[in-house]
């Protein structure tokens, strides 16, 4: 019985210390909300789930990945459109959001349609202004490759191609995706210091952002209305669409500020193309008539104020993991039959 125990331990152990070799919490940051308990880290399982991500056979017409709205150079976010464009140029209603530090969230997309990591990438891959086909689909396409059977067996021990294997693997890649290695995160680990503007941009923006941006991970992770007026073409109320209650009309995500040097445009509508317009919206722009939650008015910022704060955002990027080889196009899709596309 204590041979039998003493194996658990030492099998829980062993399992625990290849778990960190795939993910670890950065310092400074709070537990992560995803249960890795129920979908524990395999490397050839993110390794499946990187291929999927990258490849467009999960879309119906073969030529949106997830890739196309989510590029590893932008944070995984995506600066070509102010609205996302799916198959057949059909055009979302919503910006593309950057993907990182993921592990943190437990509400997804900008109104909070989805509760579960292990689920997300079903809504982009049926939204028929996305990617427009079905799970069932995208599973007889991936079982009927010469490269994907292969890759789940050694995933998943079994080469019959599964839905829930494939989006776990999905979840497992973007789970991977942890950005923790900017300027900001150097000065608190006391290897770098702010520039004097970055230090003054920090402290407006501890006195002006942080509730809503909160640190570490820049965001409080809640739905919020910014005073923003609402787009009368697309008409989109954010939250209410899926609470169906009336206080939470023109809620949205709020958004991680994290490399927020490369994810433009910004807000849900990608309406401002520039920092300098956000900042501009928020010391003036704010419409009393719109309703809004912790923002009460303008923000009274001076020209000299709006740079400082600009340059302590820009101390967020964290290039490192933009290019990360990890996180790039996988060479393995390069063994796929042209003939499969």
């Amino acid at each position: 019985m204590r041979k039998q125990i003493a194996f658990l331990f030492l099998l829980s152990f062993l399992l625990l210390s290849y778990q960190a070799d795939l993910f670890q919490t950065p310092a400074g940051f709070p537990k992560p909300v995803y249960d890795f308990t129920k979908n524990p880290l395999d490397s050839a399982k993110i390794e499946l789930g990187r291929a999927l991500f990258y490849d467009p056979i999960l879309s119906h017409n073969l030529k949106i990945s997830c890739a196309s709205c989510h590029s590893p150079y932008n944070a995984f976010a995506h600066v070509d459109h102010a609205l996302s464009h799916g198959i057949d140029d059909r055009i979302g209603k919503r910006n593309a959001p950057a993907l990182f530090n993921l592990a943190w969230h437990n509400r997804f997309m900008w109104d909070g349609a989805i509760h579960h990591l292990d689920v997300q990438a079903l809504a982009p891959m049926s939204h028929p202004d996305e990617m427009g086909d079905t799970l069932a689909h995208v599973i007889a396409k991936l079982q009927a490759t010469t490269l994907y059977p292969s890759l789940y067996e050694k995933a998943f021990g079994d080469r019959n191609i599964t839905g829930e294997h494939t989006l776990k693997a999905i979840a497992q890649f973007l789970l991977t995706l942890v950005s923790a290695n900017s300027k900001y995160d150097s000065v608190l680990r006391h290897q770098a210091t702010f520039t004097d503007q970055e230090n003054n941009g920090y402290k407006l923006f501890q006195q002006h952002c942080s509730s809503c941006h909160t640190e570490p991970l820049f965001t409080n992770g809640e739905f919020e209305s910014n005073g923003l007026p609402p787009d009368t073409f697309l008409q989109d109320k954010g939250r209410m669409a899926i609470t169906h209650r009336k206080e939470d009309s023109l809620r949205f995500k709020v958004p991680s500020l994290r490399n927020i040097e490369f994810t433009f445009p910004y807000m849900h509508d990608g309406r401002f193309k520039q920092l300098r317009e956000v900042l501009q919206h928020y010391s003036g722009g704010i419409q009393t008539d719109v309703h809004r939650d912790k923002l009460q008015r303008s923000i009274p910022l001076k020209d000299n104020e709006k740079v400082d704060i600009i340059a302590f955002l820009l101390t967020l990027s964290d290039r490192s993991f933009m290019f990360n080889p990890k996180f790039a196009y996988p060479k393995i899709l390069f063994q796929k039959d042209p003939q499969e596309k």
